[in-house]
């Protein structure tokens, strides 16, 4: 998608309908910095906002995916295409997160790390002793902290695959924090097959 076009086209159907950014903005209940960045193809609408928004333009979701109206020989192969895209989009932020969720990890162990070493000289060089755990604690605060938010990132993006039957689903947080893991795999029940298996994750959906 070509969200310069897209912006455009938001601008071009605003100014149709009479509306300023302003009221854009508040009948969506988003900031006219969102709006401006919308039709500056800085960002597009989030999927939420979508629909409500193409009733205020007067036009419909595809048009909107597409950056123009689209017309009705063309409306099923142009809806194909958009999906299409929108998959392969949302793939392509699931793997940008996956390799975050991999930086917050080594970011809190090097920390982590970081503030036992420091802790240890400062207790050579006869600092307090207190020092050492007050360093430690503060590490291992950080490491809980990022590792909660990593399993978070973890857990809604892709899928599990069950090994039984290949089912593809998101189990809850707490299944995804409880479970036993080696990296990514994790040991999951199958709501489908109700089965436990080491369940590898995946971005595609089955």
């Amino acid at each position: 998608m070509d969200q310069v076009k897209i912006g455009s086209f938001i601008a071009e159907r605003r100014k149709a309908e009479h509306l300023t950014q302003t009221q854009v903005a508040e009948r969506l209940g988003v900031t006219d910095r969102a709006v401006s960045k919308w039709e500056r193809g800085k960002s597009l609408p989030d999927a939420s906002l979508m629909l409500d928004l193409c009733l205020m333009l007067n036009i419909t979701v595809n048009d909107l995916l597409c950056g123009e109206v689209v017309t009705m020989d063309k409306y099923n192969e142009t809806t194909e295409k958009n999906l299409v895209s929108m998959v392969a989009q949302k793939e392509a932020a699931d793997k940008r997160l996956l390799m975050m969720e991999i930086f917050l990890g080594i970011t809190s162990t090097l920390l982590l790390f970081a503030m036992i070493a420091i802790g240890t000289v400062l207790m050579t060089l006869g600092y307090a002793q207190w020092i050492f755990f007050l360093l430690f604690g503060i590490g291992m605060v950080q490491f809980f902290i990022f590792a909660m938010i990593a399993v978070r990132i973890e857990q809604v993006v892709g899928y599990y695959q069950c090994a039984h039957c290949g089912h593809t689903h998101v189990p809850s947080y707490a299944k995804t924090l409880f479970a036993m893991h080696i990296n990514r795999t994790r040991y999951l029940k199958c709501p489908h097959c109700q089965k436990y298996s080491w369940q590898k994750k995946v971005i595609k959906k089955n």
